[in-house]
């Protein structure tokens, strides 16, 4: 039998993830914002939805530099990228503080992050919905796509539970990551890559 389900909880269903990480630079300052509302939109050319909150530093950077870097983390680094998501880029560097590393992009200023399994550079292709719904449209075509050797593990972590509510701006980082889910791919293969991130090793 179904059940009521809390409305506040309601977004967990329909998490599109997997969790990525945003890096944007301005003013020679480098700045990372974990994500996970984000979706596919076009394959040609390549356009990346993603929702990035008003009330994030990440959003007046984008808007200003019309740039950004989507890196795809793995399960090693994924302690990292909630710590990322659970402090704001105007007070703390981030790469410094977490123990990450950045790379410098072929196309557009800000970093790509080494520990991370890709990495593609992108530039602001629609900002009309940002006001209303905070949802910007990134484009990638012709700039900077980055593929590591595959490592052991590069299922990338999804978002489950890590939610920021309006009343409360803090969210304590745990020592272990228990709302983290990882799907189970075992019973289909291989895991399909995106069209515009399969990149020649």
């Amino acid at each position: 039998m179904k059940r009521a389900y809390p409305l506040s909880k309601v977004y967990s269903l329909l998490e599109p993830g997997p969790v990525v990480m945003v890096s944007t630079a301005l003013k020679g300052r480098n700045n990372i914002m974990t994500m996970s509302w984000h979706t596919m939109i076009d394959f040609n050319p390549p356009l990346v939805g993603c929702v990035i909150s008003d009330r994030n530093h990440t959003f007046g950077i984008v808007k200003k530099t019309r740039e950004c870097v989507i890196n795809i983390p793995t399960l090693e680094i994924a302690k990292k990228a909630v710590a990322c998501g659970n402090v704001s880029g105007a007070k703390v560097d981030k790469f410094r503080e977490f123990g990450l590393t950045p790379e410098k992009a072929s196309i557009v200023k800000a970093s790509l992050i080494k520990e991370c399994y890709a990495s593609l550079e992108c530039e602001l292709a629609d900002a009309r919905m940002a006001g209303k719904y905070n949802f910007f449209i990134q484009g990638a075509e012709g700039l900077g796509r980055y593929f590591k050797e595959e490592p052991r593990d590069h299922t990338p972590p999804r978002r489950r539970g890590l939610y920021r509510s309006r009343q409360d701006s803090k969210v304590q980082v745990p020592d272990r990551i228990p709302n983290l889910r990882f799907p189970d791919f075992s019973r289909v293969g291989r895991r399909p890559r995106i069209k515009f991130l399969q990149f020649p090793h």
